[in-house]
């Protein structure tokens, strides 16, 4: 695509979105990682300089992705939680169908898991203190709106329900770095199957993560 020179607030906003909308179809095509500001201005049909006129840098526009898809998601996962968690069910059931469905949730979401890999390591830095500060409360909100998602159907959390949710979203950063295994590992394992005894799908790590997490801070009987 091509743009004239925005001169109104409407087309400055345009050009917002074109940039983001951009930068989301790379992430279905690459890892964070390989997503590079001059291909991205490439793809948009901007200069360079033009696109760092609305985004400060690579990582700014990343940020706000990861905000972006961080509120789809959690719109999402407010119904699958109501469909997958039985409001009656003894606490324990309850917590394993929490962490259930938010493994299956977040395993179906690669692109926002990486996102969250590479958020303390990687996105926050080469960005402005503004930049920052807006991210921060945007990512304050979102987890407030998960812990309250995550309190409705596990109340027996109570306090410790934004820790379990902080750290969930930890975990799927870091669990999604493995997956998928380069060529070389999942040749390695072919040659040698015992090396591959403790691989496992990004769900099932998920899985498994959150169900301690859980049973560390769920209160006993």
């Amino acid at each position: 695509m091509t743009f004239q020179r925005a001169r109104s607030e409407e087309q400055r906003e345009i050009r917002r979105r074109a940039i983001l909308d951009t930068a989301a179809a790379m992430l279905d095509e690459m890892p964070v990682a390989e997503v590079s500001l001059n291909e991205l201005s490439r793809r948009v049909g901007l200069a360079k300089s033009n696109v760092l006129r609305y985004f400060e840098s690579r990582e700014a526009v990343l940020l706000e992705l990861l905000d972006v898809f961080l509120e789809s998601w959690l719109a999402e996962l407010a119904d699958e939680l109501a469909a997958g968690i039985e409001a009656h069910a003894a606490p324990e059931v309850r917590a394993g169908r929490l962490a259930e469905v938010l493994s299956r949730s977040l395993a179906g979401r690669v692109v926002l898991c990486d996102l969250f890999g590479a958020q303390g390591g990687v996105l926050e830095h080469n960005v402005s203190v503004e930049v920052v500060k807006r991210h921060k409360r945007s990512s304050l909100t979102r987890l407030a709106a998960m812990t309250e998602l995550v309190r409705r159907h596990v109340p027996e959390l109570g306090d410790d329900a934004q820790l379990f949710c902080l750290m969930s979203l930890v975990s799927a950063g870091a669990l999604s770095a493995y997956v998928p295994p380069p060529p070389s590992l999942l040749a390695a394992y072919a040659d040698e199957p015992a090396l591959g005894v403790l691989n496992l799908e990004l769900r099932d790590a998920l899985r498994i993560s959150f169900t301690s997490t859980l049973l560390g801070v769920l209160p006993r009987a």
